[in-house]
Parts: structure tokens; C-alpha cells; sequence
């Protein structure tokens, strides 16, 4: 299991504004291209997105099916690509108005769930680190705190 934190300077409801905007999943999901709605309207329970990795010159097509859905806290993804699945669950917890984001990731099924390990879990938190890099600019610049506004205003 992976797991990695980001404290990102917005309150949940920034974070939460992201995460609901489908448009924006390929932004911060490291490595997702070409998304698009599957089913249901994102991110309510069963609604999911089609999407493909590029890995190297391959693509690979798959698709996140939402599991769980209770904002402003909870959201748990299953991602899944031919050779298997993997349950993301995301936790956003409000830190002194700020927004203290936690990836929670393993492999679920398939070839990928047999062959977990902890360098596969390695791998998964630099994968994480780059993610929720992604996130925290997304939020914080979709979402410029009144301090922020008015530096880059007098920069």
C-alpha cells in the first residue's frame, strides 16, 4: 500500500473543485491523457471516465470507475486498465484552512494484484509525489488566495 500526503494552501472546497471538474482528472493523474466522460455524471457513485496512458509510444486505454463519494472528505477511485485494477482512495481533510490531501493506493485485481510488492509501491509513491504536485498547482492556481492575487497584482 501507498500512501502520500500533500498540504496544499486552499480550503477543501478549492480541492474539491478539481476533483469534481473531469475535465481537469488528466491534469493532475500522472501519466492520463485523452479523458472523457464513460459513464454517469462525474464524480457521483458508478460514474466513471475513459482515459489512456501514454507509456512510451504505446497507449493503453482504461477507464476510473468512482466507488465512493462523500465530499468534502472522501473520494475512492477504481482505475482500471487490461492488466488490472487499483483502488485510489483520497482523503481531504481540512488543516487551519488549508486542505491536508492523503493518496491511499494499492493494486486491487489482476496481474498487477498478484505481483504486488513493496518496489511496486515505490514506484506508486514517486508516481503520488508527482500527482499531488499537480493537484496542489491546479487548486492553488484555479483558486488564488486574496494574498496571492494581490502580489502577483504588485509583482
Amino acid at each position: 500500500m501507498a500512501i502520500r500526503y500533500q498540504l496544499i494552501r486552499r480550503p477543501p472546497a478549492a480541492v474539491w473543485k478539481v476533483l469534481e471538474q473531469p475535465s481537469c482528472y488528466a491534469d493532475w493523474v500522472v501519466g492520463t491523457h485523452e479523458t472523457a466522460p464513460r459513464e454517469g455524471d462525474w464524480p457521483e457513485l458508478g460514474s466513471s471516465l475513459a482515459f489512456n496512458l501514454k507509456i512510451g509510444p504505446r497507449r493503453v486505454d482504461g477507464y476510473t470507475v468512482v466507488r465512493r463519494y462523500e465530499p468534502p472528505r472522501y473520494l475512492e477511485l477504481e482505475a482500471k486498465v487490461p492488466i488490472g485494477s487499483a483502488r485510489i482512495a483520497i482523503d481531504v481533510r481540512e488543516w487551519g484552512g488549508e486542505s491536508l490531501v492523503i493518496v491511499d493506493e494499492h493494486p486491487l485485481r489482476g496481474l498487477s494484484g498478484k505481483l504486488h510488492n513493496v518496489v511496486l509501491d515505490t514506484v506508486i509513491q514517486f508516481r503520488h509525489r508527482d500527482m499531488l504536485s499537480r493537484l496542489a498547482r491546479l487548486v492553488e492556481r484555479q483558486s488564488p488566495r486574496a494574498a496571492d492575487a494581490e502580489e502577483a497584482g504588485h509583482g
